[in-house]
């Protein structure tokens, strides 16, 4: 295997790790469940959710999540853990067996922004009867001043 070359699953030796290739995709965020919006004030609370930093919402197999991007504070520099014999329960239970290091991070849906938020929502979202499809466009800013 060339130095460049990315070691595989299936490249393992016996009593190898796969951690040991990885660069801790797992320790650089966290996602949870969210309720699948169903109204404009679901969405809105999504909409707040990506007003934050760091904050991301994306669907995988009809289900919703909010994604944390932000790094575990005992992250070593070389990817390991630095509490590892007092890391919490859900990391003594997450396994190699299913986890992203191969994975590409493709979901069904992705948002980033509020604005990708309210265009999903206006699509999707039955229409009140006389209500146009696009919001109305707000009002042009005033000019700027003219600095003489």
């Amino acid at each position: 295997m060339t130095e460049t070359a990315r070691k595989t699953r299936e490249d393992l030796k016996p009593g190898e790790v796969l951690c040991e290739y990885c660069t801790a995709k797992c320790c650089h965020y966290f996602a949870l469940p969210i309720d699948t919006p169903e109204s404009e004030r679901d969405f809105d609370f999504i909409r707040w959710y990506l007003l934050h930093d760091r904050a991301s919402v994306f669907t995988e197999d009809d289900s919703w999540y909010i994604l944390v991007h932000t790094k575990c504070r005992h992250l070593q520099d070389n990817y390991q853990c630095g509490i590892y014999e007092t890391r919490p329960q859900i990391c003594r239970d997450y396994t190699t067996d299913n986890c992203e290091y191969e994975d590409d991070w493709v979901y069904d849906r992705y948002f980033e922004t509020p604005e990708q938020v309210e265009e999903y929502a206006e699509a999707t979202l039955p229409r009140k009867r006389g209500q146009p499809f696009r919001s109305p466009q707000p009002p042009l800013a005033p000019p700027l001043p003219v600095l003489a």
